[in-house]
């Protein structure tokens, strides 16, 4: 088995890291690449081109007849390079789709991408979906977008991100140093974790906490990083809501289990015009944690649809952030209930979505895959 992937670190572009190394007998190949980070859409685009080129050398040298090749969405578009590699190796191929493109890209206003060259990048990317032998989607809404593309319903696969459920575990308060370490103890803590990207709005979490200036326990911590963190500190700042926020930078593997149990509740956000595009995958790891989840996104989106069938949290709207306050201040006054939901969160987790079940999934699909191949 060969990874083929960058030389940098997802949060330290100027970082380089090994070239090659070899982790339980999978052979990894860091490729190089510019090193622009992802602060800026053309800086991006920069590394992204510079990793297509190393990729395509990389994987033309390692690629061979009845290999299975798996092509997976970060960067976008590595399908259709994959796709022509696998053709001429005589190789079977796999797309992973974390998120679809250049849908998105439009959705978030990247230049260009609603115009002429979008519909040739959809177009390539169609290509390479309808040729290979299966696609693996992240969620329903997603299936049904790879299907819209001419992709025939027996390639289209659904099998959901994981986290490390064996690592991750309900912390109680008591027994958790980041509480203390962070003062928040006594406090009643709306978390939200990882990457706050233009996926995600927080306009919402801002008149959601507006309306709460009057109850001093309820605090918002945002743990992580991405492209909003500065404009939502900056925005804090000028409506006077130092006290209610905090912020603190990413946090070392060993402690996420702490750091995501720390908050009482949990907010995933996800702008209504990108349900079916992309998947909040940090959703999986605060149902590890035991931890109720406040879905702030549309009514009828994937995240959504899992907190209102599981009992494992609320539905708030983008935009409505009376519903927001009205929510956290239910949560905060019976913490019964939110224990409860946070329960029913794991209790979710552990009866198909863990990494075990994905495992399965995915073992079950190429094994479908190599003996079609045969």
């Amino acid at each position: 088995m060969h990874v083929i992937t960058s030389q940098q670190l997802y949060d330290a572009p100027r970082v380089s890291l090994a070239k090659r190394e070899k982790v339980q007998n999978v052979h990894v190949h860091r490729v190089p690449t510019t090193a622009f980070g992802r602060s800026a859409l053309w800086g991006r685009g920069f590394d992204y081109a510079s990793y297509y080129c190393s990729m395509w050398r990389c994987a033309r040298s390692l690629v061979g007849r009845g290999d299975v090749l798996i092509a997976k969405t970060d960067p976008p578009f590595t399908s259709v390079f994959a796709v022509r590699i696998a053709q001429q190796a005589n190789a079977q191929l796999v797309n992973w789709l974390q998120d679809i493109y250049p849908e998105t890209a439009a959705e978030l206003g990247v230049p260009f991408m609603r115009g002429g060259v979008g519909r040739c990048l959809g177009y390539l990317r169609d290509h390479s979906l309808r040729r290979a032998q299966a696609n693996v989607v992240v969620g329903r809404l997603m299936a049904e977008r790879v299907k819209s593309c001419g992709v025939c319903r027996e390639r289209v696969h659904v099998i959901p991100n994981w986290t490390d459920d064996e690592k991750l575990c309900p912390v109680a308060h008591a027994d958790n140093p980041l509480r203390r370490e962070w003062g928040l103890e006594g406090s009643f803590v709306v978390g939200y974790s990882g990457n706050l990207g233009r996926a995600h709005e927080f306009q919402t979490v801002l008149s959601g906490a507006e309306r709460l200036r009057a109850h001093p326990r309820i605090v918002f911590l945002f743990t992580g990083g991405g492209h909003h963190v500065d404009q939502l500190t900056q925005a804090v700042r000028e409506r006077g809501l130092q006290q209610m926020f905090h912020f603190i930078p990413y946090q070392p593997e060993d402690m996420l289990k702490y750091s995501l149990s720390v908050p009482d509740v949990h907010l995933v956000s996800l702008r209504p015009e990108l349900e079916g595009l992309i998947m909040p995958s940090k959703f999986y790891g605060i149902a590890a944690v035991g931890r109720p989840i406040i879905s702030v996104s549309s009514p009828e989106g994937e995240t959504a649809g899992l907190v209102r069938r599981h009992a494992c949290g609320l539905v708030v709207e983008p935009g409505d952030g009376t519903s927001l306050a009205e929510a956290l201040m239910l949560l905060s006054k019976d913490p019964q209930a939110a224990a409860d939901m946070g329960k029913r969160a794991r209790a979710m987790l552990d009866d198909g979505l863990t990494r075990r079940h994905a495992f399965v999934r995915w073992e079950s699909l190429l094994t479908t895959v190599m003996t079609a191949r045969t």
